[in-house]
């Protein structure tokens, strides 16, 4: 087979191009060696760019999240600042209380730097995440374990009305888990009962976890997962609904809001896809 030296010198000047991670498609659905040789220069050529084009992401989120956590942390540090400063000269009663706002400030910034870097690794596909056959009442009673505290401060209690076998990663879930259950309590009056719920359809497995508040209006229901814009609470930093978010669509999965009202508390559905 007799192959121009022009169409070599246009092959490996494409093939150049692909390296400078310019797009560069040799085909030409013709039969013979050469043919077949061009399909595997683009096949080639064509996963590097994709898996250049992955890192970019990659950086372009991990860029994101160090931002964010850059700019979080810059109150509580401040205040933590003044407060040191403030108590070398403060009674006794004075610095008691410095210390303890301080703790608090810690336990925020802790929260906040572990619970991005959760979410950059599900985002970036670092992760791997497990799918195994787990019941809801055992994902409740791993999520329970982290905020039994929480909930005996409020004096709430927490009902599961069905149990059901699903198909998910333990952990992540169980975490997802922990911060609806997180919201839920917030949301919810003291001395009430949080419902836990869940079934199945043709298309997906569900979990759903029922507040005891006034419901919210739609329109809230959009800036719910955007982070930092969704939290008015004492103990929050807005972080904790888009992480779950993260681990659901991590596996295929999702997260519906009824906005309930009337009486009726916020439902955030977690779904599960078969």
């Amino acid at each position: 087979m007799w192959i121009s030296k022009k169409e070599l010198t246009s092959l490996s000047e494409g093939i150049r191009r692909a390296l400078d991670g310019q797009p560069f498609d040799p085909r030409d659905h013709r039969e013979g060696a050469l043919s077949m040789l061009k399909n595997d220069i683009y096949t080639l050529t064509h996963a590097g760019q994709e898996q250049r084009n992955v890192l970019v992401k990659e950086k372009a989120l991990l860029t994101e999240y160090l931002s964010d956590i850059s700019h979080q942390l810059k109150t509580p540090i401040s205040s933590i600042l003044l407060m040191t400063e403030l108590m070398v000269d403060a009674p006794e009663k004075t610095q008691q209380e410095f210390l303890l706002n301080m703790k608090k400030e810690i336990r925020h910034m802790e929260w906040l730097v572990t619970a991005l870097l959760k979410m950059a690794k599900l985002d970036s596909s670092v992760t791997n995440l497990k799918r195994e056959e787990i019941t809801v009442s055992s994902l409740l009673g791993e999520a329970l374990k982290s905020i039994e505290i929480i909930l005996d401060i409020r004096n709430q209690t927490i009902r599961l009305e069905h149990d059901l076998s699903l198909y998910c990663d333990k952990k992540w879930t169980a975490e997802a888990m922990i911060n609806l259950l997180k919201n839920a309590s917030e949301c919810s009056v003291e001395n009430r009962e949080i419902m836990v719920d869940c079934g199945e359809n043709p298309l997906y497995g569900w979990i759903s976890v029922t507040d005891a508040g006034e419901g919210m209006k739609k329109e809230q229901i959009a800036g719910l997962f955007h982070r930092f814009e969704s939290s008015k609470k004492e103990n929050g930093y807005g972080i904790g609904l888009p992480l779950a978010l993260s681990i659901m669509r991590a596996q295929n999965g999702d997260i519906e809001v009824l906005p309930g009202g009337n009486g009726a508390g916020a439902t955030f559905l977690m779904k599960f896809y078969k």
